[in-house]
């Protein structure tokens, strides 16, 4: 059995509509190894966001597993499956979703608490984190004071702040203008590669995704080769 730190084998995901049954993914097959970096590139309404979903443990496949760092995910009790997203699975998504009323610094202390991390040491790490993504000084700005790049920085060192063996993220710099896109994406490339997390990232940038180690797309709601 493989201890990758993710493995999709033959995930099937179906929805009920008014017009019946919505096949989504179909034997969906996926490994991600430590360190690689995987860009999934696939056209709107062809199962992108489900597959995130999936492999995230926010749902539950209809068929197949989800393994994560070779343990079987699909039938762990909601508790389980939470604590293994707390600790093991980070998310970086097109917007934000920074908690307003908190400081940039708080919103990254606030994940490392739920996983039962001191604040002391919390905030040290928070500090860094901002610290290797240029934010230095903006500590204890809240969302509201820093920029679209600045916001998504934070979200991106959130995303790392528990150490994850896995990132996921969903078209993480897609809400930004050109050249802060290319900036902030070679810091989460950077930061991503030497923490040595395996990251599946979905992009519509054909550019971007050409920087990461291999491309994966989705026909017919099965994994393939970009």
């Amino acid at each position: 059995m493989s201890d990758a730190p993710l493995r999709l084998a033959g995930v099937e995901r179906r929805y009920r509509t008014e017009a019946g049954e919505l096949p989504v993914l179909q034997g969906a097959e996926l490994e991600l190894q430590a360190g690689e970096i995987v860009a999934l590139v696939a056209p709107s309404g062809t199962g992108k966001s489900t597959l995130l979903h999936l492999a995230g443990l926010l749902e539950r496949p209809d068929a197949g597993e989800v393994f994560v760092g070779g343990r079987a995910a699909g039938t762990l009790s909601d508790d389980a499956r939470t604590a293994i997203r707390r600790t093991t699975i980070g998310f970086v998504y097109q917007f934000h979703h920074l908690l307003p009323e908190f400081t940039a610094e708080e919103n990254i202390i606030l994940p490392q608490q739920a996983a039962g991390v001191a604040r002391g040491a919390a905030a040290a790490r928070a500090r860094r984190l901002l610290a290797s993504f240029g934010l230095t000084g903006r500590e204890h700005h809240r969302p509201g004071r820093l920029s679209g790049g600045e916001q998504q920085r934070v979200a991106i060192a959130r995303a790392l702040a528990n150490s994850p063996r896995i990132l996921l993220a969903d078209e993480p710099t897609g809400n930004l203008d050109v050249g802060t896109s290319d900036l902030v994406f070679g810091e989460l490339l950077q930061a991503v590669r030497g923490q040595g997390v395996a990251a599946l990232i979905a992009t519509h940038n054909p550019a971007l995704a050409a920087r990461m180690d291999r491309v994966v797309t989705l026909a017919e709601g099965r994994v393939v080769a970009g």
